[in-house]
């Protein structure tokens, strides 16, 4: 009898679970990714933000597996799925069999219908994001420091971050600190500390997924580094020049997106019914609803428990891939079949700046300088590997003591123009 061959689509947290989950089962295993790296998307605007290097959020997939022979890794891009030939078809022209398919492909940004906002306003789910945000923040810089208009200065110094979940709280604190208490000192004609950090959200208040204490408490932090709070109005418009803010417009050259997200085209592979932001509807076994051998999981997927989505963070993309995984080894080897799946929250956390942080593990709330280390060592729990442990360690260190941030590299080339 041949091997059990499993396609796992995706190198997030789910899909390097599932292969996690199947060590030592008696199965074939191949991973497929469009990137060559695992990315701990949760630090990535640590990138941005010029605190950590690329290297120490991402790690090469083929490393992460050398010693594991079931496991083949593709370095290709999913064109879509053939559900009664049992195969994936890839961009390179390979076409991959398979008895059970695991689609963990993510999620991108999500524009609400004008995705020609997106080259103006980019968003923070991949390293070029990243290193793409973290180059138009720098250069902002740059470039007020070239020009003699106070106008032009002024617009280059604003910085808008549009959505206020974790990733817009978190943008808009380091943001702030880069430009208040790090680079002060580094320019000659402009005052870095006159820089506007503006937070913008559509809703009534921050981080709506936290208790309203929270809220509030992570509103009057982001208030204390400087960071101006703009709730209850949308953005109506984004252009090169800056944006505008329900009837008001903001001049602004840096603009980032943290407002939405949109699933990837897994639900139209398998033509199975998806919710409005594209996630596929899987069953309490995180199956589709006629197909018991393909499983979708993490940001593509919609999975409901207690009348609600399960949210679409690392620690239950995690729990998703085993659960997968155990629900695999079990058919394979003729045991019980464990229960549905049950998402275990363990709270929500997000960081405001060097030294404040929120964390809401229901009973249990915490805010302050505390809440600050939690978050960190959550973090680097999480991280892959000691060496990567270490190095953000040593990085979050060296930043707290020295006030500096060591990945202020401008690593593409744009030309600078004297607009004096």
């Amino acid at each position: 009898m041949s091997e059990h061959r499993v396609v796992v689509v995706g190198g997030g947290f789910a899909g390097l679970q599932v292969v996690n989950s199947l060590e030592g089962a008696p199965v074939k295993i191949t991973l497929v990714d469009r990137r060559n790296h695992h990315l701990f998307q949760p630090l990535l605007y640590q990138v941005a933000t010029t605190v950590l290097a690329t290297s120490e959020i991402a790690w090469p997939i083929r490393r992460l597996y050398r010693n594991r022979a079931d496991v083949t890794t593709l370095l290709d891009e999913v064109l879509g799925v053939d559900r009664m030939a049992r195969t994936v078809q890839l961009k390179s022209g390979e076409v991959l069999p398979f008895d059970t398919l695991v689609l963990a492909t993510g999620a991108r940004h999500a524009y609400f219908g004008r995705d020609d906002w997106e080259s103006i306003a980019p968003g923070l789910k991949t390293l070029e994001d990243a290193t793409t945000l973290r180059r138009r923040l720098l250069l902002a810089f740059e470039r007020a420091e070239l020009t003699n208009r106070t106008e032009e200065q002024d617009a280059l110094l604003t910085f808008v971050i549009i959505g206020a979940g974790p990733t817009g709280v978190e943008m808009a604190g380091m943001i702030a600190e880069l430009a208040y208490r790090v680079l002060p000192r580094e320019f000659r004609k402009i005052d870095t500390a006159r820089a506007r950090v503006l937070l913008v959200e559509a809703g009534p208040r921050v981080l709506s997924a936290f208790s309203e204490d929270l809220s509030a408490y992570a509103k009057r932090a982001l208030e204390k580094l400087g960071v101006e709070v703009l709730t209850g109005n949308p953005v109506t418009a984004i252009t090169d020049d800056g944006v505008t803010i329900g009837d008001r417009f903001v001049p602004a050259r840096t603009v980032m997106w943290a407002a939405g997200v949109q699933a990837s085209p897994a639900a139209k592979w398998l033509q199975t019914p998806a919710d409005r932001a594209g996630r596929a509807i899987v069953g309490p076994d995180l199956a589709i609803a006629d197909d018991p051998d393909i499983f979708v999981l993490g940001d593509t997927a919609l999975v409901m428990q207690d009348d609600k989505p399960v949210p679409g963070i690392a620690p239950a993309a995690k729990q998703q891939g085993e659960y997968v995984g155990k629900l695999l080894r079990a058919r394979l080897s003729g045991k019980a079949l464990p229960g549905p799946f049950h998402y275990r929250h363990q709270g929500n956390l997000a960081t405001i700046g060097r030294r404040a942080a929120v964390i809401d593990f229901g009973r249990f709330k915490l805010t302050g300088w505390l809440a600050w280390w939690i978050w960190g060592l959550a973090h680097i729990y999480f991280l892959i590997g000691t060496r990567s442990r270490i190095a953000v360690a040593w990085s979050w260190m060296w930043t707290h003591m020295s006030g500096l941030h060591s990945a202020r590299l401008i690593t593409q080339k744009e030309t600078l123009k004297d607009e004096s």
